[in-house]
């Protein structure tokens, strides 16, 4: 009756063929509920996609098998102060159901309820030290349907749980990472928000490099970050760097350093060979740390931003199939690599 009742949220566990528990659940006026998952279904408040390395969402790289969950996960959040927010794993479907299968990982607690874990898991990572300069990686965890915490399996969809955390909860904090096995999403407080920089920062910071007239030491002509909406075209003055040493220069078609691998490039000042790229600013706000200058790159994306921005993420391994795990550009999802995942950028000033 539960199943079949419209209004009524409930979840099933499979435990055989002729034995099911249901677990029904009642409204809750102090709370909302949003649901995060692929489904285009009414329930999914915030439809998530594949990420696709690099950002070359064009025909030719569509997935065409997600590993997401059509209902992911869901967040249920506080209507009072201080608006507390708790994940859990999978979400309720449009007859308000969730139905876990016979071969999910599921089991009966001590105290009698229920619970389990979905396919593919649902990863959280809360940074020490929260959204800030000094904050630091955190440690992986997988979240259970009813909100525990456990340690993560031996492989992504292993039949068998990790272990319980015990003085950990599924309370989200600014700067938690969620990842649904093909996103990662990035959990920002409204009160993070408020200290973060803005887009209008981001551009103020874009000016003042450009105003200093940066020049390429060859060409010795001005270069110019483009501005933001203009984030797919390489541009005539746009900087580009050799990404093992940092020094930025102009565009230029010399110091190939082999015909097989076509972006090996010798840099004129320092003689350093490596990946030559265009730089491009980093302009998504709330992936900065800090209000630093764009003194930074990714490698080897050439994404910039400031020092302390960069060095977080660098040092973020993010879950990347079924049980690898690696640091990647928040800006374009690119696997970085180099010595530090990321290196200073070294302008020239002009001569005059």
């Amino acid at each position: 009756q539960a199943i079949s009742c419209k209004g009524q949220h409930s979840i099933s566990y499979t435990l055989s063929r002729n034995q099911t528990v249901v677990v029904e659940y009642t409204h809750d006026k102090d709370t909302d509920m949003f649901q995060v998952g692929r489904s285009t279904e009414s329930p999914i408040d915030f439809v998530v996609t594949d990420t696709i390395s690099g950002s070359q969402n064009n025909d030719e790289t569509q997935i065409t098998q997600s590993t997401i969950s059509r209902f992911a996960c869901r967040i249920v959040c506080d209507r009072s102060p201080p608006y507390t927010a708790r994940i859990f794993a999978a979400g309720f479907d449009s007859s308000k159901n969730i139905f876990l299968g016979e071969k999910a990982a599921k089991w009966k607690n001590p105290d009698g309820h229920m619970d389990g874990l979905t396919t593919n898991g649902v990863l959280v990572m809360h940074p020490k030290g929260g959204f800030t300069e000094e904050s630091k990686p955190g440690v992986w965890r997988e979240i259970s349907v009813c909100g525990d915490v456990y340690t993560l399996r031996e492989t992504r969809s292993a039949q068998q749980r990790g272990k319980l955390v015990e003085n950990e909860t599924n309370v989200l904090q600014d700067g938690s990472l969620i990842d649904l096995c093909g996103a990662t999403l990035l959990w920002r407080t409204a009160d993070g928000l408020f200290h973060a920089p803005t887009q209008k920062h981001i551009e103020a910071l874009r000016q003042e490099i450009n105003a200093a007239r940066p020049q390429c030491p060859v060409g010795l002509n001005t270069l110019a970050f483009p501005s933001i909406n203009r984030k797919d075209v390489v541009e005539e003055k746009q900087p580009w760097a050799y990404l093992s040493c940092g020094h930025v220069h102009g565009y230029h078609n010399w110091g190939h350093r082999s015909d097989t691998e076509a972006n090996e490039r010798e840099c004129p000042m320092c003689r350093t060979i490596g990946p030559y790229v265009p730089l491009w600013l980093g302009c998504e706000a709330g992936f900065y740390v800090d209000a630093g200058p764009p003194t930074h790159a990714f490698t080897p994306c050439g994404h910039v931003c400031s020092e302390k921005s960069a060095k977080y993420w660098s040092q973020i391994p993010l879950p990347h199939g079924t049980h690898a795990f690696h640091a990647a550009c928040p800006f374009c999802a690119t696997q970085l690599s180099g010595e530090h995942n990321c290196i200073k950028l070294i302008f020239q000033g002009p001569v005059d």
